[in-house]
């Protein structure tokens, strides 16, 4: 069977994560056999995966942001700028983060969408928000987000004027910084992945920060 070309542009992606991780160690969880989990690659059951089966002819351009609270000394931001989907096509993206100061480091990211009368449109299979991070000193680690969007989107008469989406993610020290930051009230929920000191989810298991 010929493989389809969204299990090759997922292959590809995994192999660009193997070379990533030859050159950088993941921090705090096992970065590399999450990704695979969330995407399926090598035959690994996804968690969270219910994509619609076919892409919707319909595009929408995804941009990435990244920011870090003043007191994480810390360098954050995307590997890309944005990227063009059709509704329902998976899609992944990379985010970087380096350790900048001269003593390991911990921190945790939120994240948002906007439009915010987009958000509920936008799917994430899994992402590394919510996640306890530490970092070596210097240390850089490369931080994958798997997502897609609902093609519903196009047709809401609230939102079908909506043709680009941002997706922010905000680094700090911890979660009680974050909730001080006013950042956790407008902060999206935690879908996939993993959260701090529990076992890997189930496939197909979603989890709430709560």
């Amino acid at each position: 069977m010929v493989p389809s070309r969204r299990n090759r542009t997922v292959a590809l992606t995994c192999v660009g994560v193997v070379g990533l991780m030859l050159g950088a160690a993941y921090a705090a969880v096992p970065l590399y056999d999450w990704f695979c989990r969330v995407t399926g690659f090598g035959g690994t059951p996804m968690i969270n995966a219910n994509v619609p089966a076919s892409p919707d002819a319909r595009s929408i351009r995804v941009e990435f942001v990244a920011n870090v609270n003043r007191d994480l000394p810390w360098s954050f931001r995307p590997v890309q700028r944005e990227i063009v989907l059709h509704g329902a096509e998976q899609g992944v993206a990379f985010y970087t983060a380096r350790n900048d100061s001269d003593e390991a480091v911990t921190g945790i990211s939120t994240y948002n969408v906007t439009p915010e009368k987009a958000a509920p449109y936008f799917n994430k299979i899994a992402c590394f928000c919510f996640t306890e991070q530490t970092l070596a000193p210097g240390q850089q680690a490369e931080m994958p987000l798997a997502f897609w969007v609902d093609p519903k989107m196009f047709d809401d008469p609230a939102t079908r004027d909506v043709r680009v989406v941002t997706v922010s993610y905000t680094f700090f020290r911890s979660l009680a910084v974050a909730e001080k930051a006013g950042a956790l009230a407008t902060a999206g929920p935690h879908v996939g992945g993993f959260t701090p000191n529990t076992t890997p989810p189930r496939p197909g298991e979603r989890r709430s920060i709560r």
